[in-house]
């Protein structure tokens, strides 16, 4: 049965700062609040919904878009969009919803992804230079023998080789002492986050996250119940000495010390040390988010935080989608070793068979013969030259007042706003214009929020793009 977002359909309405696909998405927000909607209901199609509502149906997919992104509604091919089955009924109270665009653009959880790749977008590789031909011939070289093992659910930790070839992988690049029984296969960081919420924390606890940091992160854990104490960060990443100065116990810690997400320092060596005795002296987990530590451009990628680690404190995520394709939806967790059996009891009860064994299967040969270090060698090769292609393009277009910062590693570069110029209205109008950046206030939990643009620069591959998003950006500040 289709539900109806409210009987009979309300027309969207121009005005200015509502755009409608805004609209669209506080309403159906509301209608889930407000129980009219419940999860598993499905609704209107996008073609049937933009004839009704009288508006394009480039509005209504943008609209869906969102609200699957941010785990609200579920995508199901075929069979439609449905509201999401696993939200809670009531989701939440109407008053903790967001009931308008501005709520929403202030809310700092609130981050998404345009329905098609744009210039400048985060967290996206050069997808241009993924080598297609070795994976296609791996693929065809596993459909050629597949037996008939191969079509049984996966392992429910993950393939063996494949959880083997990521030990072999991280003891040699990142350090990290691992078994590949302590190597647990999932879908993303949400999975994984997920993971470790089920099996260590209970609701109600405490977890010390960065501010700014990732969205994300702060919303997957809200999810599950947890406390949320911001730690401010500065030059040397997360200010660990002020968290335990000030800030209430914890018992789980979110760091990227590797490159800070999104101001991109990392974590320096004397506060990597007072955090993990800190955590060992707690009884604390500290979850080490390695998004994208493979891209270091001004020496040697640093040594993971968990190859410091000797209590046990440690949770080290990985995750391939940056350094293969996100389409791969293919990550990993690294637990420590007093932990995998409780762990082996929640994913074989609650999170088995994440992912196909073929993706798996690839992945593992793609390890084993050499093209994934190959690959990431030369995208660190590739990644440097078009971050500095795209700074300079930038600095010979801007206007004066706005800083390009020179980050040390990573895939995007952060872009300091004059004072007193909204990045979240400036991304909206870059949006209109067919380009995709995140604004650097959205990602602020309680410090004042700093005025700025996360630009995603790996399919940035001419200086004639730069220039282009320059000439945007000082027309708009005109």
């Amino acid at each position: 049965m289709i539900a109806p977002l409210a009987p009979p359909f309300a027309p969207l309405n121009e005005r200015p700062g509502s755009p409608l696909y805004r609209q669209l998405y506080d309403r159906v927000l509301a209608a889930i609040a407000a129980g009219t909607l419940s999860p598993g209901d499905r609704l209107p199609s996008a073609r049937a919904l933009s004839k009704e509502l009288g508006v394009a149906r480039g509005t209504i997919e943008l609209a869906y878009s969102l609200l699957t992104s941010e785990g609200y509604l579920l995508a199901l091919g075929q069979k439609g969009t449905v509201v999401n089955p696993e939200l809670q009924k009531p989701l939440a109270s109407a008053s903790t919803l967001p009931v308008s665009s501005k709520v929403i653009e202030d809310s700092p959880d609130a981050l998404w992804r345009p329905p098609q790749l744009l210039p400048f977008q985060m967290g996206v590789p050069a997808l241009d230079e993924f080598p297609r031909k070795i994976w296609a011939r791996l693929g065809a070289r596993y459909l050629r023998g597949m037996r008939l093992g191969d079509l049984d659910y996966p392992a429910p930790h993950g393939l063996p080789a494949l959880r083997s070839a990521i030990a072999s992988y991280l003891q040699v690049s990142r350090g990290i002492d691992c078994g590949a029984h302590q190597v647990f296969i999932t879908s993303g960081w949400r999975s994984s986050l997920s993971l470790i919420a089920h099996t260590l924390l209970q609701p109600g606890e405490r977890a010390w996250v960065e501010d700014p940091g990732y969205p994300t992160t702060r919303q997957v854990l809200r999810q599950f119940g947890i406390e949320l104490e911001a730690v401010p960060v500065d030059a040397d990443g997360m200010a660990v000495e002020h968290a335990i100065a000030r800030s209430h116990a914890a018992k789980v810690v979110m760091v990227t010390p590797g490159h800070q997400s999104p101001l991109s320092m990392a974590l320096s060596l004397p506060r990597r040390q007072l955090l993990l005795e800190w955590a060992a002296r707690n009884n604390a987990w500290i979850v080490e988010d390695d998004y994208d530590g493979e891209y270091r451009y001004v020496s040697r990628p640093l040594p993971a935080l968990a190859s410091l680690d000797r209590n046990g404190r440690v949770l080290y995520a990985g995750t391939f989608s940056k350094v293969l394709f996100p389409g791969i939806r293919l990550a990993y967790l690294v637990v420590p070793q007093t932990q995998v059996a409780a762990f082996e009891r929640v994913g074989r009860a609650l999170f088995s068979a994440n992912s196909p064994s073929i993706t798996q299967t690839l992945v593992s040969e793609f390890i084993a013969e050499g093209h994934f270090t190959r690959h990431i060698q030369r995208m660190r090769r590739l990644y440097n030259e078009r971050r500095a292609l795209t700074i300079e393009a930038l600095e010979r277009s801007l206007p004066g007042g706005m800083q390009v910062e020179r980050s040390p590693g990573g895939m995007h570069i952060v872009l300091r706003l004059p004072e007193g110029v909204s990045d979240i209205a400036m991304a909206e109008q870059l949006l209109a214009n067919g380009m995709s950046v995140q604004p650097l206030s959205r990602w602020a939990l309680a410090s004042r929020p700093q005025s700025g643009l996360l630009l995603g620069f790996t399919n940035c591959a001419t200086a004639a793009r730069g220039e282009q998003l320059g000439a945007l950006i000082s027309k708009a500040l005109s």
